[in-house]
């Protein structure tokens, strides 16, 4: 797991608190030598080390975060906390001394969400790809019209094959809890998505009596 790390020339003890925790600091000069160095898995975070020069170093974390999307650790020393009151560019933070615990804590948690912003956006059943990134339906590379809420329900199913689903749990899992509309709303847009699917596949969404839907 690596981590991109400024200033280029970090601290010792950080250095040795991100080895000890599992984590390779890779130290970078500015957000272009980022890009280069970047790993073929991406980043797992971020590391900037507030020091002397704080204001660079928190324009550098800015432009990681927002323009390249990549988790930012601060790490503070306790005497520049106040400067945290008036930062947005960063994620999380910890303060010097750094321990070794609540470091592996802080990073596992911005690792986790880096996977899941970089995992596949797209979403397939047989011939039908859902992407998730750009919200586009495609049968057999051809792009189908779905509304927003045909499209949540299409991705609803496709992320739970295989299980009935009933209608009011399938009110609560895609309109959410506080939706006042009855499960009529539901059989609705099934009619629907098996219009835009097609005779061929219409038959994914296959009812089953007396309960609601299973999609597969």
């Amino acid at each position: 797991m690596y981590v991109a790390i400024f200033p280029p020339t970090p601290s010792v003890a950080l250095t040795t608190a991100l080895l000890a925790v599992g984590y390779s600091p890779v130290p970078i000069a500015d957000v272009a030598d980022a890009e280069r160095r970047e790993p073929e898995r991406g980043w797992s975070a971020a590391v900037i080390e507030l020091s002397e020069d704080a204001g660079l170093a928190i324009t550098v974390g800015r432009k990681l975060r927002d323009e390249h999307g990549i988790a930012v650790l601060l790490v503070v020393d306790r005497t520049l906390t106040s400067r945290l009151a008036t930062e947005d560019g960063f994620d999380d933070f910890v303060l010097t001394p750094v321990d070794q615990a609540e470091l592996a804590v802080r990073l596992g948690k911005l690792d986790r969400i880096a996977a899941v912003e970089h995992a596949d956006p797209i979403l397939k059943h047989r011939d039908l790809e859902l992407n998730t990134a750009t919200y586009q339906a495609t049968i057999a590379g051809h792009p189908r019209d779905l509304t927003f809420m045909e499209y949540e329900l299409l991705r609803f199913f496709v992320e739970h094959p295989q299980r009935v689903w009933s209608r009011e749990q399938i009110l609560s899992k895609v309109w959410g809890y506080d939706y006042y509309g009855g499960s009529r709303t539901v059989d609705v847009h099934v009619r629907r998505l098996r219009a835009k699917l097609g005779e061929e596949r219409s038959n994914w969404i296959a009812t089953v009596r007396s309960v609601g839907y299973r999609f597969g």
